[in-house]
């Protein structure tokens, strides 16, 4: 295998398109992918056109997202939530549908879950906190024993609607408040994107106020008013979205690959 550094990116065929196992191989070590015990297979899933020129990143694999890249002409779809979970699946029914359309259209898809939370440069979290200017960052969100999130302080003290409404024009959606903290302001935040409910203990050990994190519980619902900590919840999706786009940022400053964020947004 080619030794890739992602400091120093191999030479494309020209600028602006790049064999897909040299990107593959620059994406594997620059995200790390095999650091995180993690159900999604991680890396290249589906293999389709040996050279790439132009790149679709989304935060799911679904019909849509793949059709949408095949029609938008992408060589390449980069999601951070992929079609396999740990498990294998018979290739029937929207499966097989799914894995159909990418291969008529020669579509390669490249997954990156865990790993895109976490990194340190590109990762929902990272990119999140930068957004929220949070200051003193250290690692926050325990995920099998490593830590994907980060956790710091915000320049001023806010209310939590204050808080809140900021996270709504970052995200577009409105969230969901969950005001169990000891104090009604904002100023040492949790940041785990996705399904980060279950860290409000970790929270509260941390002496962080609040959480900023996706996606609602309801066996999480009682430990926000329990441990004193308030939550935030901006969305699944809508707090995944960070990534995948920074991702394909750096794609195009490294090999000057055009590129589209697909959004398929779920409300949830």
């Amino acid at each position: 295998m080619t030794d890739v550094s992602p400091s120093t990116p191999p030479t494309p065929l020209t600028r602006g398109e790049v064999p897909r196992d040299v990107l593959v191989a620059w994406l594997n070590e620059y995200l790390n992918i095999g650091a995180y015990p993690d159900p999604s297979l991680n890396g290249l899933q589906i293999s389709g056109t040996d050279v790439i020129r132009r790149v679709a990143v989304s935060v799911d694999t679904s019909l849509k997202t793949l059709q949408h890249a095949a029609d938008s002409g992408a060589d390449l779809l980069i999601a951070h939530h992929g079609l396999f979970w740990g498990q294998p699946l018979p290739v029937t029914g929207p499966h097989r549908d799914r894995l159909r359309t990418a291969i008529m259209a020669d579509l390669n898809l490249y997954v990156s879950h865990i790993p895109l939370d976490a990194h340190p440069e590109v990762g929902n979290n990272a990119m999140i906190a930068r957004a929220l200017t949070l200051q003193n960052l250290r690692p926050f969100g325990d995920w099998q024993g490593h830590k994907i999130g980060l956790a710091g302080e915000l320049p001023i003290e806010q209310t939590l609607q204050d808080f809140a409404d900021r996270v709504q024009k970052l995200t577009g959606e409105i969230c969901l408040v969950h005001g169990g903290g000891l104090s009604p302001t904002v100023n040492r935040l949790g940041v785990l994107s996705g399904g980060g409910a279950g860290s409000v203990a970790e929270a509260a050990a941390m002496g962080l106020d609040t959480l900023l994190t996706g996606e609602p519980e309801h066996k999480h619902f009682h430990d926000a008013f329990e441990y004193g900590v308030n939550v935030v919840y901006a969305g699944h999706y809508e707090t995944e979205v960070f990534g995948v786009r920074a991702l394909a940022a750096r794609l195009e400053d490294e090999f000057g690959l055009a590129w589209q964020f697909l959004h398929h947004p779920t409300g949830l």
